[in-house]
């Protein structure tokens, strides 16, 4: 068998062993689950396979086709998912709040690269020099935009496999604390409230989130992303144009046409964020598996500044508490985590969440930009 079969066969294996994952209502399985996600899994397991028979497949095609293809396809996918129209049952205040958390997430890696390289001129050279700041990218990418914006802003800047892995891990098992934290302090809301005199109270607007019944089927679906994936790709050949084109693209798509099928799009993307990391981690080399203790430092500052700084202007804004970890979390949780956490305050506040977390995935490729745009300004 060639080497590009063998490549298909592991990616094969590796969707369908995580879609089983996630499919299993087993206890111990979920509990590994919320440590190690089943996205982890999708880059580690063609990884396993390369390691333990000592394949190449970093040349293979299947490379070429996700970055001209799939990625393409998938952004479009996701871009879609965002009705402008229902952004206001969340309110003015709750999105200033959560926008000015994105802007923190964006900025604050290359404040904090200056701020530590002035403490030591060895960390400007870490992190410059040597390009540890590629692996901060993909950071801000995976907190806001989730694993789709995470892997653009990684192929953009070209960032290291092996960094890129321990990245990974380090952002599941912060991310993943973050979110314990964020279900005790949305609980203690109301005592912040009251501490903070805040007497905004928390008022439903009337709306459903439920689209049309008669939605798109999902072959119609499908055929309009495909198409406009194709003509893109015919087009224009910048990576960084498509993924631009595409994404303005996607939510000029998703708001004009009032049919659109955005629960299929979303499970759709799920699956080819899938297909995305398992190929990724074809060129995966365990080696390279290991990151500075200054840079874990520096994201550990990071997180903790995002939500200080959300604090303090949601106290400016006589904003009731209860939305920053709702902000929070869909910044750095995203789709699944957002409305968990929500629920522990409100059930009826998981739409919002929703919301908040869908805004958060279409925008996370532009804060990214920002972001590779400060740091060239560095360099």
């Amino acid at each position: 068998m060639s080497v590009e079969w063998i490549a298909v066969v592991i990616v094969f294996f590796t969707v369908a062993t995580v879609r089983w994952l996630g499919s299993r209502e087993s206890k111990v399985v979920k509990a590994i689950l919320n440590w190690f996600p089943a996205i982890l899994f999708a880059y580690v397991i063609p990884a396993a396979f390369t390691h333990a028979f000592d394949l190449d497949l970093k040349q293979v095609t299947l490379h070429g086709l996700s970055k001209e293809w799939i990625i393409p396809f998938t952004i479009l996918l996701v871009m879609t998912a965002l009705p402008f129209r229902q952004l206001k049952i969340v309110g003015i205040r709750p999105i200033v709040v959560f926008v000015f958390g994105s802007l923190v997430i964006a900025v604050l890696p290359v404040l904090l690269v200056l701020v530590f390289g002035t403490i030591d001129s060895s960390n400007s050279s870490l992190f410059l020099d040597q390009s540890y700041w590629k692996g901060l990218v993909p950071i801000v990418g995976g907190w806001i935009g989730g694993s789709t914006s995470q892997l653009v802003l990684k192929e953009v800047i070209g960032t290291d496999e092996g960094l890129f892995l321990s990245i990974l891990v380090l952002d599941n098992v912060l991310v993943n604390i973050w979110t314990i934290l964020m279900f005790q302090l949305i609980k203690r809301s109301n005592k912040l409230n009251s501490f903070f005199n805040i007497k905004s109270r928390i008022d439903l607007i009337e709306d459903s989130l439920d689209a049309n019944d008669k939605v798109l089927n999902p072959w119609q679906t499908l055929g309009i992303i495909l198409s406009i994936t194709a003509v893109v790709n015919l087009i224009i050949t910048s990576f960084l144009a498509k993924v631009i084109v595409l994404s303005i693209g996607g939510l000029i798509l998703g708001n004009v046409l009032r049919r659109w099928n955005a629960k299929f799009v979303l499970k759709l993307g799920g699956v080819a964020i899938v297909v995305i990391m398992a190929i990724l981690g074809l060129k995966l080399d365990f080696s390279n598996f290991a990151l500075p203790a200054v840079l874990v430092v520096l994201v550990v500052i990071w997180l903790i500044l995002h939500y200080i700084f959300m604090m303090g202007a949601a106290v400016l804004l006589k904003l009731n508490l209860a939305w920053v970890p709702i902000a929070s979390m869909a910044n750095l949780g995203g789709i699944s985590t957002a409305p968990a956490v929500t629920s522990a305050y409100r059930k009826e506040l998981m739409p919002h969440a929703i919301l908040l977390a869908i805004l958060s995935m279409v925008t996370g490729t532009m804060w990214g930009l920002v972001t590779i745009y400060l740091f060239e300004l560095l360099i």
